[in-house]
């Protein structure tokens, strides 16, 4: 993560939040300092046209997001890209699953680049496949595996993904947390659930939608023996909850907030369900990155809050409402590093690329894993009720 300490100041009254890095681009990329990047990316989609489509997620830097032909989380980035099977390539300006996601849920015709291989997610890498099929097996030794649903959040890799199709479990987004795992229980009368990769939504959701409690929550911690449970542990628990979490979401704490109510009257928390329970357990409000611009949109002017998420649709909102107080959650500055790789060098030298003729950093699932992974995904979006939102 990139971080940098400050005082807890108002975003845009006063405090300058840019925090510029230097990067070293693989291949032939423009400098960052480059007067003409801009320039070179209007002139490289201008000379493609319809056959590509950017996509930008809500935590890209304001450099690429300029770009976007649209904007979101990001399935609802995936299922942009599948309504639009006309577009060749898809340049999804992300991070890793979130371009598998899109190259499962388009076209074989359509190619999906990521400007930069390195743009990866650090809580769906602490969800290996390899991991995951160990703990299923010790689960099967202390004889509970058969009452075990999978439930995996969208922040996974395909290959997981694949893992809960061929299991008869689901994939979830922040939004419809609760409906898949009401979904999941409801498969088999004695279910537990495997929720993966992130713990903190997966206990948010189950205690503070669901009326489980805290004992009834275990933690699977792949790095030791038998996850650190006992069989008894496995066999009392309703939830199993995979030890991983959000690099930026994990950040926050229950003592800034309290040192923020201390100072700004009538200030409202509002968090990301990825931050841990003693946080959520704080807040005002509570919801998906959705959830929290379109609470910002419809709060009144003058109204004082501070937003637990990454930073750049933080500082985004701020600089959108500049009739409303926005805090950061946080004394330290922390963009998602992984989010942040991709940058404008990254993204001109993906598309002049493009617009010679090559096709650099695309993003392919093999047709085994896309198949279960779609059954999960299908699975998801024929729940009940709730949109499917990060």
């Amino acid at each position: 993560m990139t971080t940098v300490d400050l005082p807890l100041l108002p975003l845009g009254r006063g405090t300058d939040l840019n925090s510029e890095r230097g990067v070293e681009c693989p291949g032939d990329l423009p400098s960052a300092s480059d007067p003409d990047l801009v320039a070179r990316a209007l002139a490289a989609k201008e000379a493609l046209g319809d056959r590509v489509f950017v996509l930008g997620h809500h935590y890209q830097r304001d450099e690429v997001i300029q770009f976007a032909d649209v904007t979101g989380d990001s399935f609802k980035l995936a299922r942009d890209a599948a309504g639009r099977p006309d577009a060749e390539y898809i340049v999804f300006c992300g991070v890793h699953f979130m371009a598998e996601s899109a190259d499962i849920l388009t076209s074989p015709d359509q190619q999906v680049i990521l400007p930069d291989l390195a743009a990866g997610c650090s809580m769906a890498d602490m969800a290996r496949l390899t991991q995951v099929e160990m703990a299923w097996a010790a689960m099967t030794e202390a004889g509970v595996a058969e009452s075990v649903v999978p439930v995996t959040y969208m922040n996974s890799s395909a290959d997981i993904k694949a893992f809960c199709g061929r299991n008869g479990g689901v994939v979830c987004t922040s939004s419809n947390a609760e409906v898949a795992l009401e979904w999941a229980f409801a498969q088999k009368p004695d279910a537990k659930v495997l929720f993966l990769p992130d713990q903190h939504l997966g206990r948010n959701t189950a205690v503070l939608k669901m009326g489980l409690t805290l004992d009834d929550c275990v933690v699977w911690d792949p790095h030791r023996p038998n996850g650190g449970l006992t069989p008894e542990e496995l066999r009392d628990a309703t939830m199993i909850l995979w030890k991983g979490h959000c690099s930026v979401h994990g950040r926050f704490t229950a003592e800034v907030v309290d040192e923020l109510r201390a100072t700004i009257p009538d200030v409202q928390i509002l968090v990301h369900p990825e931050c841990a329970h003693e946080v959520v357990l704080k807040a005002d409000l509570v919801g998906s990155t959705e959830f929290i611009i379109t609470t910002i949109e419809a709060a009144p002017a003058g109204s004082s809050w501070a937003i637990g998420t990454e930073l750049n649709l933080v500082k985004r909102l701020a600089a959108a409402h500049p009739d409303k107080r926005i805090t950061f959650l946080d004394k330290t500055v922390c963009y998602c590093s992984t989010m942040n790789r991709i940058d404008l060098p990254h993204f001109v030298w993906a598309m002049e690329s493009l617009v010679a003729g090559q096709v650099v950093n695309r993003i392919e699932v093999d047709p085994e894993t896309e198949k279960w992974a779609l059954v999960a995904l299908e699975r998801m979006l024929a729940l009940p009720g709730k949109t499917h939102k990060d």
